[in-house]
């Protein structure tokens, strides 16, 4: 994929990537504006349908599964590619421009910011219900009874796993993306993208989603589980002891049976000195999630800014070594600066 010809691959890897952070930073995901995820989900959904009335055979819709596992990841790499090189036959800039946007839908950092403080704000104003309320549109446990402090549990445990699946997995993704080609950052963070909303919508273990979900779940968590174990190695080496912390989150992320949050959350619930998991109802139905960190102290506003605060320098740690590793891709082929683009054309 060609941007274009008066400004080296490395200049352009670099600045896509910056750009889609920054756009990320400064406009998040405007709830009014139609975002990649929304056009995953109509196509998720009809064909979710249409497999469904199709067959009810487990082996069938586990092979249906794998088709739309398949669909959605080819089918938003290569919608994001041909949306890049239509900008960039209509002009360079503006091929940059569409790559830069794409990367930040797949980003969700601002998101989980404004998530957490849309919860916080009516906690801090003492309005229980008003935050019982909120905190529904973003978790899938029943909210209606839930204390002030289990609604900031919910909210760090919101925090700590989709920095993981909404920031860092994107960002990994896109930062291998920019090694394979500059505009690659997008195509290949768009398909992680579509994978990992695949799995937010039907990689359940309930019927019907049991057989048709599957592939999503299962292709979500071995993409997942790299960046993972990255992040949660990133805090490890920011908590001063490493070797210490690696091996206390190892013991407890065990105790969780998905692959990748286990992890997540310890590392967040010892970083930050406060125990995460315990009982929690979905659809009526209670389910005690294992107890994860010690609780030597307890979770308030504060120790939800501490986590937004540690996801925000993850995200900038992982942009600088992901700057560091692209330059050093194309360190040989940094020339022009972007400047330069201007008299292209």
């Amino acid at each position: 994929m060609n941007l274009g010809d008066s400004i080296s691959q490395g200049d352009l890897a670099i600045t896509i990537l910056i750009g889609g952070l920054v756009l990320d930073r400064l406009i998040g995901d405007p709830w009014h504006w139609l975002h990649p995820v929304q056009v995953m989900g109509w196509v998720i959904s009809a064909y979710t349908q249409m497999a469904l009335n199709l067959t009810d055979s487990p082996r069938g819709l586990r092979w249906l599964g794998v088709g739309l596992t398949l669909l959605m990841m080819m089918g938003s790499g290569a919608m994001a590619w041909a949306m890049i090189a239509l900008g960039t036959w209509l002009h360079p800039l503006l091929g940059v421009a569409v790559a830069m946007i794409i990367l930040a839908s797949c980003l969700a950092a601002r998101s989980l910011r404004q998530a957490a403080e849309d919860v916080l704000s009516p906690i801090l104003a003492g309005d229980i219900q008003q935050a019982r309320q909120r905190l529904k549109n973003y978790v899938g446990r029943d909210t209606d009874t839930l204390s002030d402090e289990d609604v900031l549990r919910a909210v760090l445990e919101t925090v700590a796993e989709n920095t993981v699946d909404g920031v860092t997995a994107p960002l990994f993704y896109a930062i291998v993306g920019s090694i394979v080609s500059p505009g690659g950052a997008a195509v290949v963070a768009l398909a992680y993208k579509s994978v990992s909303t695949l799995d937010s919508m039907v990689g359940y273990k309930r019927p019907p989603y049991t057989d048709l979900g599957w592939c999503s779940a299962r292709t979500e968590d071995v993409l997942t589980w790299l960046p993972c174990r990255l992040t949660v190695a990133s805090v490890a080496l920011g908590s001063g002891h490493p070797r210490r912390f690696w091996g206390q989150c190892g013991q407890q992320a065990r105790l969780d049976p998905s692959p990748n949050s286990g992890w997540s959350e310890s590392a967040y619930a010892i970083a930050l000195g406060v125990q995460l998991g315990g009982v929690n109802t979905y659809q009526g139905v209670v389910i005690e999630k294992p107890r994860l960190g010690t609780s030597r102290r307890p979770i308030t506003p504060v120790v939800v800014r501490e986590a937004l605060t540690l996801s925000r320098r993850l995200l900038v740690g992982g942009a600088i070594i992901g700057v560091s590793l692209i330059w050093a891709r194309y360190s040989h082929e940094l020339g022009p600066s972007l400047l330069s683009l201007n008299s292209a054309h």
